[in-house]
């Protein structure tokens, strides 16, 4: 889904914690209709010139807090952000401790490219991020098995702590096979400090 954030926030320049609250209403709004499977929610930036950090802490930081930790299927990615709403965003998540967004460049016909993160993970999120990214697809079983003794992390519990917290996040993608939870990357490809 593409959310033209012009059209949401009525304006070029958007502002305030009011503003951004009134944008969140409508964009939450078109969550409703939740997808069968995994799918990005792109907020598209294209024809915003300023976003401030209170408008975006209410909007864009709250609806991806909101979905998923309904653990909706809607996985918010900021698309084509100018370097000033960019570095907004940097400060925003930079406050927070191990907060990260995804952000990327998102043509006309829907290719994404120049995926990669704003913000900074954790080491032990960073970590357990690359080796989900570099499988491709994984289960807390295997990471453990694989990479339990070479990390000191030899319960199954504490990788599965991790990636819970990277699919909060949207970075990683929940994937149920029966009893089983698998990971992946909502972008396999995404670039550090965009």
């Amino acid at each position: 889904m593409r959310i033209d954030m012009k059209r949401t926030g009525g304006s070029t320049v958007l502002a305030g914690a009011s503003a951004g609250k009134r944008a969140l209403a409508k964009l939450v709004a078109s969550t409703v209709q939740e997808p069968f499977e995994p799918e990005p929610f792109f907020l598209d930036f294209l024809r915003i010139e300023v976003a401030t950090a209170s408008f975006l802490r209410e909007s864009v930081l709250m609806l991806r807090n909101i979905v998923r930790g309904q653990r909706s299927n809607f996985y918010p990615v900021v698309a084509n952000a100018n370097e000033i709403i960019r570095d907004e965003l940097h400060e925003l998540v930079s406050g927070q401790r191990s907060d990260v967004l995804i952000a990327c460049t998102l043509s006309e016909s829907g290719t994404v490219t120049n995926a990669g993160l704003i913000g900074q993970l954790e080491p032990v999120q960073q970590k357990t991020f690359d080796l989900v990214r570099n499988i491709g697809e994984t289960d807390a079983g295997e990471l453990m098995r694989a990479h339990g003794a070479s990390d000191r992390t030899t319960r199954t519990t504490a990788w599965n702590n991790r990636l819970t917290s990277l699919t909060f996040l949207g970075l990683l993608v929940e994937v149920s096979q029966g009893r089983t939870k698998r990971y992946k990357p909502l972008f396999g490809d995404l670039q550090h400090g965009v």
